[in-house]
């Protein structure tokens, strides 16, 4: 349990020293804030203090209402700053210190002597940016400034705000600043209102009155799941719905989430966003339409670590576990039990009629592992063998076995939510997936690892030289083969494994995935402890 009471840094020189003594001994995180937190800040906290592959980090929370996002008549004076509930409420959550600088220590200078950033027009002047003008100026200023002092390894933002999220991704990136950001699913109270430190100014009934701005993107939501597409039609029920509660409505938009261009049809993922006055507050909330569960494509060649780190990726994210892999090698463990010649394509099309291969949870297992059956027979640790090995890529190669597994793999996936890894999963079976990784590790590493992989399976060990001669070998059987060969689809990312543990990678993989497809869209699963 949190400490009662954190560490008060009020100085740069305080700061410092304590963010300096952190990283000396493991992972900084970061949660920056206006302060007045709430719920939803204490799950940031919270979530910047879970462990990770570096063990348990050290949280930074700064409090600092930065006076240079708020326009000439909006509520910077009367905006809620309650310091002393703060620190309690962040020690309780897992902060390691509060950081309460005042104007003068992140703006030396003088306000009028600031440079400000000036993200891209296309992030900033749609949507909130509209009635807020140099709103999001004020906040990547303010945030790179306070990087640059905390020097954080990992950013915590909250998906609530979600276009000032979009902005700051943009920031970091385009500075190419040394962190990696975390956006965490928006926090509501019981009654649907997304939590928001601006909710304070509502009264009563104005409270009982704002729950409309939830359940009019709700109610669009669930017109889209049952086949609505046109966003002209979605846009017009929620302004109805809000107008209709006497809310002053500031904008309602369907944008691409990430570029926060308009949409026209709601088809993939788009944002549904509003903002809307209630009495003196101006509150914002949006909403996530999918016309079906996120794929993940991972293709890589031979012996990349794939299914190990795939496993344990699609349970992390509640996804199901297609291993293709598995697939070919069942097909080619049955060619060779049929007798029949793996390279006569003539001999082994016959055997795709009324196949019955089956991958389902193995029982008893955790963490993803697989049982894989094919025509009534558990071949699960057969295929891992160097007989199958030897000769899935010549199996593989068939037209034929191409298009009749890959019909099948395209089937299981039609309704989305899973994983599927291989060597032609991102290019030729699921090319519309979210997020595409070509997950690879150099010869001598995946060599290294194959015969650490036979020997725990009680195979007989070769030499390294003579696996990375086979695995050489594959890569180009399988680079090089007519129908569907081993490449990068254009828009995966690479991701080299080599030095990583497999912690690492499914972090790596997490953060990969969650650039795409947010919290608020497919909400994470608990962890078990």
């Amino acid at each position: 349990m949190a400490d009662a009471s954190v560490p008060l840094l009020t100085t740069t020189a305080a700061l410092q020293r304590w963010c300096s003594l952190q990283r000396s001994e493991r992972a900084l995180h970061f949660v920056p804030t206006m302060g007045a937190l709430h719920a939803g800040h204490q799950r940031l906290i919270a979530r910047a203090a879970a462990p990770v592959a570096r063990g348990r980090p050290a949280v930074l929370v700064s409090v600092f209402v930065n006076p240079l996002q708020f326009a000439p008549g909006e509520d910077f004076n009367r905006y809620p700053r309650t310091l002393e509930q703060d620190l309690a409420r962040a020690a309780l959550a897992g902060a390691g210190a509060v950081w309460a600088p005042d104007a003068a220590s992140i703006y030396p200078d003088g306000l009028q002597q600031v440079k400000r950033l000036q993200p891209p027009l296309a992030l900033t002047g749609v949507l909130c940016g509209r009635s807020r003008p140099g709103h999001f100026e004020g906040v990547a200023t303010v945030v790179a400034r306070l990087l640059a002092l905390v020097r954080p390894d990992r950013l915590f933002l909250g998906e609530k705000d979600w276009q000032q999220l979009v902005v700051l991704r943009r920031v970091v990136a385009d500075l190419a600043l040394p962190l990696k950001i975390s956006g965490i699913g928006t926090v509501r109270d019981a009654d649907g209102l997304a939590l928001s430190s601006r909710n304070a100014y509502l009264s009563a009934a104005e409270r009982q009155q704002a729950r409309a701005l939830p359940q009019a993107l709700q109610a669009a939501a669930a017109a889209a799941a049952a086949g609505s597409r046109d966003a002209a039609a979605l846009l017009e029920l929620v302004r109805t719905q809000l107008e209709a509660a006497a809310l002053a409505v500031d904008y309602v938009a369907c944008v691409a989430p990430h570029t926060l261009s308009p949409l026209r049809r709601c088809d993939g993922l788009s944002l549904l966003a509003a903002a809307v006055h209630c009495g003196s507050a101006r509150l914002i909330d949006h909403v996530f339409l999918m016309t079906r569960a996120p794929i993940v494509a991972i293709d890589g060649p031979a012996g990349a670590g794939k299914s190990t780190v795939t496993k344990a990726f699609a349970a992390r994210l509640a996804l199901v576990y297609l291993d293709t892999g598995a697939m070919y090698r069942a097909l080619t463990w049955w060619v060779q039990r049929q007798g029949v010649d793996p390279a006569d394509a003539a001999a082994v099309a016959p055997l795709l009629v009324g196949l019955d291969l089956q991958l389902g949870a193995a029982a008893g297992a955790s963490g993803g592992a697989q049982c894989v059956t094919i025509n009534g027979h558990d071949v699960t640790e057969a295929i891992r063998s160097p007989d199958v090995t030897a000769l899935v890529s010549t199996v593989a190669a068939h037209g034929c076995v191409r298009e009749a597994l890959t019909a099948q793999q395209q089937a299981m996936g039609r309704r989305g939510g899973l994983v599927a890894e291989g060597r032609d999963i991102g290019t030729a079976v699921f090319p519309d997936a979210e997020l595409k990784v070509f997950l690879t590790a150099t010869v001598a590493e995946r060599a290294r690892r194959r015969a650490l992989d036979l020997a725990q399976r009680g195979f007989a060990v070769p030499e390294l030289a003579e696996l990375e001669a086979q695995i050489a070998e594959r890569d180009h059987l399988d680079s090089t083969r007519e129908i569907a060969p081993l490449q990068q689809a254009p828009d995966a990312i690479e991701l080299i494994t080599d030095g990583m543990s497999i912690d690492a990678v499914i972090e790596q993989l997490v953060d990969l995935f969650r650039a795409r497809v947010p919290e608020d869209a497919w909400p994470p699963q608990p962890q078990q402890p």
